[in-house]
């Protein structure tokens, strides 16, 4: 049996070596804070200068529009509420029923407290439907925030059209791109947003920290009301050594660019063909030309996705049932609800989500082992057997 195979990258990723050893000096030697007068503290916030720079590169913004956060929540939250406050009379807000939980339930809060809050729908592979969105859109519409790239399908929206019609209307646009940073080319120029959120943790930077883009211009009101960090726009002491690893993450991220949409989306291709090659009444959940290049979300029909992920652990294989947030629970997730995906399939749908750091090894001990893992479990699975005897 091989060591972990680990195809659960959309729920977190590892901290690469590079940005560990980036990361290490300032917790020990470099430990001044940043906002000191000596230069013991000026030196730090001379790499914090260095990370902001690394991180706008990446996402081709101007250093002064990147804010530090503690995670891609923090930037979804503020983003919306700095909309809304600096819009006070404004008391409508549009987003998707495919959203991450840090929008979504951010919307529904919203929702029960004297907001209108329209939630669009997407089609059987997961696309948005555009003239709802637009259908929808008014004069007391106070943000429109709709993710770049699903995190559980791998979808990824035309983010850049939806911006020009947004912000037509004269509506501040935020986008959650937390999946799709570091895996296809994200451009804050070119496509027009108010704001945008990332998260360190899904490109092998740690947990706990995040960025918040803030186009220079936009109405912003700061959610976290402190001291004069992040001029002025989120308080707290800076979480330096963090801050620096999102910087080499990002650094890192821009170099791989080209090898994550081109050899990792031919291994995820290589590990979605193989399994459907040797898997009956399997299906891509999805449309399988409009989505990131390390995400495949895979149907199993008749079986539990939960017994598959314990099968699969056995042999050291990392995946997800669904969204990292709502894995505890048994209900299908909501992404694959609102898709559509039948029940007896999204029970049993597993998100693979590749990494630069797998290879074709693991990818084909994948294949090899979920064949007879799915066999196994529809022998034991009543409703397959009255399938089977209905053909």
């Amino acid at each position: 049996m091989m060591d972990t195979i680990y195809v659960d990258n959309n729920a977190t990723t590892m901290v690469a070596p590079q940005v560990l050893d980036e990361m290490l000096p300032y917790f020990s030697e470099m430990y001044g804070n940043p906002s000191s007068m000596h230069k013991f503290g000026g030196e730090v916030g001379y790499k914090i200068k260095e990370a902001r720079s690394k991180i706008a590169a990446l996402i081709g913004a101007d250093p002064d529009e990147i804010i530090f956060t503690s995670c891609g929540t923090e930037s979804d939250s503020t983003a919306i509420h700095a909309a809304v406050q600096s819009n006070p009379e404004k008391k409508h807000i549009i987003t998707t029923r495919v959203e991450h939980p840090a929008v979504k339930n951010l919307g529904e809060f919203f929702s029960k407290n004297g907001y209108r809050v329209t939630f669009v729908p997407v089609d059987r592979k997961g696309n948005l439907d555009l003239d709802y969105l637009y259908d929808n859109l008014t004069d007391n519409t106070a943000i429109v925030s709709i993710m770049w790239a699903n995190n559980e399908s791998g979808i990824i929206f035309p983010i850049q059209e939806i911006s020009m019609a947004v912000r037509e209307r004269g509506i501040v646009f935020h986008t959650d791109a937390v999946q799709a940073a570091g895996k296809i080319p994200v451009d804050v120029m070119k496509t027009g947003v108010d704001m945008l959120s990332l998260s360190g943790h899904k490109i092998h930077a740690p947990k706990g920290i995040g960025v918040l883009y803030v186009h220079k211009g936009t109405k912003f009101s700061p959610f976290l009301i402190g001291g004069h960090q992040e001029r002025g726009r989120r308080g707290g002491t800076e979480n330096v050594a963090s801050i620096i690893g999102i910087g080499k993450a990002g650094e890192l991220a821009a170099d791989h660019l080209k090898t994550e949409i081109v050899r990792v989306a031919r291994l995820r291709d290589r590990l979605e063909n193989g399994i459907l090659q040797r898997v009956t009444n399997a299906f891509v959940n999805g449309d399988k030309e409009n989505r990131l290049p390390n995400t495949t979300s895979i149907a199993f029909e008749y079986v539990e996705g939960e017994a598959i992920l314990l099968l699969m652990d056995e042999f050291g294989i990392c995946a997800s049932s669904g969204s990292a947030c709502t894995s505890g629970s048994l209900e299908p997730s909501h992404v694959l609800r609102a898709m559509g995906v039948p029940f007896t399939a999204a029970h049993g749908s597993i998100r693979f989500s590749l990494s630069v750091y797998n290879t074709q090894e693991e990818i084909d001990f994948i294949v090899e082992k979920i064949p007879p893992v799915i066999e196994r479990l529809r022998e034991m699975s009543p409703f397959w057997h009255e399938a089977q005897s209905n053909q």
